[in-house]
């Protein structure tokens, strides 16, 4: 299996498995928007998913870390987050968070870095938020 699949299919089944194939395809959306803009947050798919402190679900002391590093494609979910993962590679994955660089669980307390900014969408798991990127069809200077 390709490693950048696997890798996203990972973030995706860890962050939002209970969210359905829409929740799981938001946090790919976001992670294709971070690498196709490279920042501090990572300059493609595999560092993006990676970077410390980005994704809880890759977090050393998260509970379902190990969830995350076991499953297989015998997990209905997770091949849900492969086909979405592929898709994503391919080029081929609409965005369904209106460019979205970033998001939080929609049931947690409002994290500082999202105090007072503007979302772009919520579903039923995520807000998510656009904070770093330029809006769409602007030209970054």
């Amino acid at each position: 299996m390709n490693d950048i699949i696997d890798t996203v299919a990972r973030n995706a089944w860890g962050e939002a498995r209970g969210c359905g194939a829409s929740g799981m395809q938001r946090v790919i959306n976001v992670i294709v928007n971070r690498a196709d803009n490279p920042r501090w947050w990572g300059t493609d798919l595999v560092s993006v998913c990676l970077a410390p402190e980005q994704f809880s679900c890759r977090d050393a002391d998260d509970k379902n870390l190990p969830q995350l590093l076991a499953v297989t494609d015998t997990d209905p979910q997770f091949r849900i987050a492969l086909a979405l993962a592929a898709q994503a590679v391919n080029g081929t994955l609409k965005d369904l968070t209106n460019g979205a660089d970033s998001y939080y669980a929609g049931n947690s307390l409002v994290p500082d870095w999202a105090k007072g900014k503007l979302t772009t969408m919520i579903d039923n798991c995520h807000r998510f938020y656009r904070l770093e990127l330029p809006a769409p069809g602007s030209v970054e200077v």
